[in-house]
């Protein structure tokens, strides 16, 4: 290895100390989802960073979806996937499936790679202690559940025992069925609030968000809520970003410090994100 390569390696690692002392012993919440869950380069990068977050003494908690492998399954099961205003309707097979799915093979397996990678993680399902309580968000999406309580104290316990712990986002009901379909970002924006964190980062398929969605090079690197607005008025905000950036303003008026949309694409943008003067993705603020 050349001389100049080693200094540029050391660079890197100068230039993260400072980011390291700011987050050390603070938590950061990570919605893991989209493309970097599909993608074995892609989820090698993320696994990584997730440890190597850890280990320098971040608490770090993943909150993930699993949206394609449910698809999957029920695609195996001779059942079509129905979408209404963007959100899986659940009827009760599909709720069976979604539960077995996040809560067992997604969520497991996870687990499991963060732990054969030297990782110390455990997997928790929004039922465990009543982590996440719900009730019926609209009959018209069947078993899709608003959280109307979070209970951290499950998760604190396993970040206090040095765990990473890797959440799905099944609720438990509390008006009346035994379980509910809940929204990733929305249940990573919750928990993040219910556990006063530092940051929260939402791993989406898109660079962040762009004034002109053609354009990679129009992403705005910060947004400050009361420009929220205005941006949704001119349109800039709409689509699948709207509920995203909702959950980001919600998470910062409650007490994030802030909340980030990151490219799950780029190969290592949490490490980005958190550790180097770059910074990608969206801050919202």
């Amino acid at each position: 290895m050349s001389d100049s390569l080693v200094a540029q390696r050391a660079q890197v690692l100068a230039e993260a100390l400072p980011y390291i002392q700011k987050y050390y012993g603070k938590t950061v919440v990570v919605k893991y989802g989209g493309n970097a869950m599909i993608s074995d380069e892609l989820r090698r990068a993320v696994i990584s960073d997730l440890i190597l977050l850890h280990l320098v003494g971040i608490r770090v908690v993943v909150v993930h979806g699993g949206g394609p492998e449910i698809t999957e399954m029920l695609r195996k099961i001779g059942k079509e996937s129905r979408f209404v205003d963007g959100l899986r309707y659940t009827d009760e097979e599909t709720m069976d499936v979604v539960q077995q799915v996040l809560c067992g093979k997604v969520n497991k397996n996870l687990v499991a790679i963060l732990n054969q990678t030297g990782g110390r993680a455990v997997g928790l399902c929004g039922m465990d202690a009543g982590l996440f309580q719900a009730r019926m968000l609209d009959e018209k999406y069947g078993l899709v559940g608003e959280i109307t309580a979070v209970e951290p104290r499950v998760v604190v316990d396993s970040l206090e025992n040095g765990y990473i712990p890797v959440v799905s986002t099944v609720a438990q009901g509390t008006d009346g069925p035994a379980a509910y379909n809940i929204n990733a970002d929305t249940a990573a924006a919750k928990l993040a609030v219910a556990l006063g964190a530092e940051k929260l980062l939402l791993l989406t398929d898109v660079r962040g968000l762009l004034r002109d969605p053609a354009d990679e090079g129009t992403l705005l690197p910060e947004v400050r809520l009361s420009q929220v607005p205005g941006l949704v008025k001119d349109g800039v905000i709409k689509g699948g970003m709207l509920p995203k950036v909702e959950c980001c303003v919600e998470a910062v008026r409650s007490g994030v410090k802030n909340a980030v949309i990151l490219d799950g694409r780029i190969p290592h943008s949490l490490l980005i994100e958190l550790l180097s003067d770059a910074g990608i993705g969206t801050m919202l603020l």
